[in-house]
């Protein structure tokens, strides 16, 4: 199991975003935890510009490390991410000022003997390069990275599926990853199955980290075009792990000691912008194109992303009184508790 990574600090506190669409109390809360923002093969010497939490950041790949900064040259405003990157150094366009990987600008090219002040410096974030993705915090107090065991596994296929935006909360889209009940309903072009819409009773365990849940049922896993594979009968166990705020693995396991590893890595870009991430490793068909797993989870994913779009209200309410509850519900139930026991509001508004 892989070590959980030293929590480091960022190097300049960010200040609440001017027009952010979280609430004061909410936003500082969130920006002490970990998040996606990009998969490692995607950033490379060219800048590109990311939005964490209402905070535009810049992302690029120097020599030995991933470096995410607040995207703003401090002397005019301008995006880094406009910019390029020479020799580990990300100079701004505007007047050309280059900056550290350490967030100090080392040049003023308009006067290049002059005493650079310390206070002259972009703003850096703490990065973790794991599970095929770049993670950062805005401040970087709070550890919930995952426990993903099977991405270091030998016997497992690792597979990165390319992100996915939604137009929709962070935590309504992480409620309907966790929910069993709907299966049936709204999956049914991909796995589920309307005449197998019956939850079977499970518990959700408290951990450390967050939640456990243990989840046996004989809704297959099997896609439409597969079915007949699924022997009768078969009793399907999916378990899920719960890293708040917006983290959560679900392990399924197949026929014959094959297993599927899901990673459901959320990015909350503002309170109503959410880029999903999807790690996954399986220790089956690992000779098959990558592009058959790109191309069912899409699918998936799509069919979930019309409900989170269209719910309402459109924050996900910790106050228990404001929706109806199921036995179905333990789960979702739980991770409510969960953001309430954070301290995020009862009208949270993410």
């Amino acid at each position: 199991m892989e070590q959980q990574p030293t929590m480091t600090k960022s190097k300049t506190a960010t200040p609440y975003p001017r027009d952010c669409t979280f609430s004061l109390e909410d936003w500082t809360t969130l920006a002490k935890y970990w998040y996606p923002v990009a998969r490692c093969s995607d950033v490379t010497e060219k800048p590109t510009s990311v939005k964490l939490l209402d905070v535009n950041l810049v992302l690029y790949r120097t020599t030995h490390k991933v470096v995410a900064a607040r995207d703003l040259c401090v002397h005019r405003g301008t995006p880094l991410s406009m910019g390029w990157v020479e020799d580990d150094e990300i100079v701004c366009p505007y007047h050309g000022f280059r900056y550290a990987t350490d967030g100090a600008c080392t040049s003023i090219p308009a006067h290049p003997d002059a005493n650079i002040s310390p206070r002259l410096c972009m703003a850096v974030y703490p990065v973790i390069e794991r599970f095929g993705l770049v993670w950062t915090s805005l401040t970087g107090e709070q550890d919930n990275l995952p426990y993903f065991d099977a991405w270091e596994a030998p016997d497992f296929q690792q597979i990165v599926c390319p992100s996915f935006d939604i137009m929709g909360s962070a935590g309504r889209q992480m409620e309907g990853f966790l929910d069993v009940a709907h299966f049936a309903w709204v999956h049914t072009d991909t796995f589920g199955d309307r005449n197998n819409a019956f939850v079977p009773k499970y518990k959700v365990s408290d951990t450390d980290y967050g939640i456990h849940v243990e989840y046996t049922s004989t809704v297959s896993n099997y896609s439409k075009e597969q079915q007949h594979l699924n022997p009768p009968d078969f009793k399907w166990l999916r378990v899920f792990d719960v890293y708040p705020p917006f983290t959560a693995t679900l392990k399924v396991y197949f026929p014959e000691g094959a297993e599927l590893w899901i990673m459901n890595a959320v990015s909350p870009i503002s309170a109503r912008e959410t880029r999903l991430f999807a790690p996954i490793a399986r220790n089956f068909d690992k000779d098959s194109p990558v592009e058959g797993v790109y191309d069912f989870n899409l699918r998936v994913f799509d069919e979930d992303r019309e409900m989170v779009e269209n719910q309402k209200p459109e924050d996900l309410p910790l106050d228990l009184q404001m929706e109806a509850h199921i036995m179905a519900d333990q789960t979702s139930i739980g991770y409510r508790k969960l953001l309430k026991k954070m301290g995020l509001s009862f009208r949270y508004t993410s």
